[in-house]
């Protein structure tokens, strides 16, 4: 592995193969790290993605990984799926369409096996003052407390917010749940004239805009 390291140091990561990388990333001094993250790169698809998108619980079964160097395939995807949606984020300070609001999230939401729900609470002219997750749950759906959405919104003197969720399996089409959840929380924050500008929710190929659909 020698001759990797020396090659990391004169021409960068950049330079190296998807085999490369992950062999510099899950060695551990032991012999047949190239054979072994290629049987890897395999086993996922002949992709990165396909690695990064994997849990660890797969990850660790796979190619004589093992747990260790699992943990650091699935550290090193969260640290890339964060870097995008900061960089996203810093590049969105105001919202000014759905679309802004779907570059912001989608590096965080789209290789989630789980569905996740974010409300964005907003200012007068659209201006971003946070963005708080607000409920985490399993492939099928997540609960949501319309209540705790509002209160947060109070709490920041947010006058405008929107949600934001995920579908890690289907469609970006909303269940009934969705649909629920929706009207609850734009009448719960009406009474405190606040308003919820949209509800997106992004599956891994569409999104679904509520008030590009005249829901909102």
């Amino acid at each position: 592995m020698n001759s990797l390291h020396d090659l990391l140091q004169l021409k960068g990561a950049g330079s190296l193969t998807d085999v490369e990388l992950l062999a510099l990333l899950t060695d551990d001094g032991a012999e047949g790290s190239l054979a072994r993250a290629e049987a890897l790169l395999q086993a996922c698809g002949g992709s990165l993605l396909g690695v990064g998108r994997s849990e660890l619980a797969r990850l660790r079964m796979t190619a004589g990984v093992g747990l260790k160097r699992a943990a650091r395939l699935v550290v090193s995807a969260e640290l890339g799926r964060r870097m995008l949606a900061q960089d996203a984020a810093i590049a969105v300070r105001s919202v000014t369409t759905s679309e802004d609001v779907v570059r912001m999230f989608r590096p965080r939401l789209l290789d989630l096996a789980h569905e996740e729900c974010w409300a964005l609470y907003l200012g007068s002219s659209n201006r971003i003052i946070d963005q708080v997750r607000i409920s985490q749950g399993g492939v099928e759906g997540t609960v949501v407390d319309h209540r705790l959405v509002v209160k947060r919104a109070l709490e920041l003197l947010a006058t405008q917010l929107i949600l934001i969720h995920n579908h890690p399996s289907g469609t970006a089409e909303p269940s009934e749940e969705d649909k629920l959840l929706t009207r609850r929380i734009a009448e719960a924050a009406a009474l405190f004239d606040i308003r919820l500008l949209d509800h997106l929710i992004l599956s891994r190929h569409d999104h679904y805009s509520f008030r590009g659909h005249g829901l909102l």
